[in-house]
């Protein structure tokens, strides 16, 4: 398997929470990151605040079609409402690539979180279908990106289901989970088993919300 050292991971919503909080971690790990978004401004603006806060210099921000071309691995961390659009246009630019959908499809109302349907049946799904020539893998949907935000955690404690059909794709996702102190890789299935992963972010947001927490999942026995 490829070393991921040797990669360039690219963050699709680099600016908001989840992308900005596995950004960080990946440049505090060593990893070249680039800051994916659609306002190229917002993009460099993030890359040079996460440069302060890891003491790396190997975080530059682009232009999403900029960020995919550049990257060998791309992370997919863009609000739901956005997904398809976001990833449509970048299908030659992420051809051959292995692409991280994080997306959770979740809608809100006055009695909490809950999973949205999904034509294709997941935010993956949709993405596999929107990129046909990608190596297309779920994972990292149930990390705190608060708990990644900050540079005083030192360990992150949790598991990271990954789901996909190429084995050496999710393989190395699961790298990129274990780069993170704290957080393991493990592989969860299929990419058609995503619906499920993802519609459990509403079960975990509810505990943390009851619990005050920022909880994740462990896997036993493995």
């Amino acid at each position: 398997m490829t070393d991921i050292r040797e990669l360039t991971i690219g963050v699709l919503g680099g600016t908001g929470p989840q992308g900005r909080g596995l950004a960080l971690r990946w440049a505090m790990a060593g990893l070249n990151v680039v800051i994916g978004s659609r306002d190229v401004a917002r993009a460099e603006t993030t890359a040079a605040e996460l440069r302060e806060a890891a003491g790396v210099a190997h975080v530059t921000g682009r232009a999403n079609e900029d960020c995919a071309r550049a990257a060998d691995v791309v992370l997919v961390a863009v609000p739901w409402e956005g997904h398809a659009k976001t990833i449509e246009p970048l299908r030659e630019a992420l051809a051959g690539k292995i692409v991280i959908d994080c997306v959770n499809p979740l809608g809100f109302d006055q009695r909490g979180p809950y999973a949205l349907p999904i034509e294709e049946g997941s935010a993956a799904q949709q993405a596999e279908a929107l990129l046909p020539d990608s190596r297309v893998t779920a994972a990292f949907h149930h990390v705190s990106a608060v708990l990644l935000g900050d540079p005083s955690v030192t360990e992150v404690d949790t598991d990271v289901l990954v789901l996909g059909d190429d084995r050496e794709a999710t393989d190395l996702v699961r790298a990129l989970a274990d780069a993170i102190p704290g957080v393991r890789g493990i592989y969860g299935g299929r990419l058609r088993n995503a619906a499920q992963v993802e519609a459990l972010t509403a079960n975990l947001i509810a505990v943390n919300r009851r619990y005050k927490a920022h909880a994740g999942l462990r896997i036993t026995d493995v």
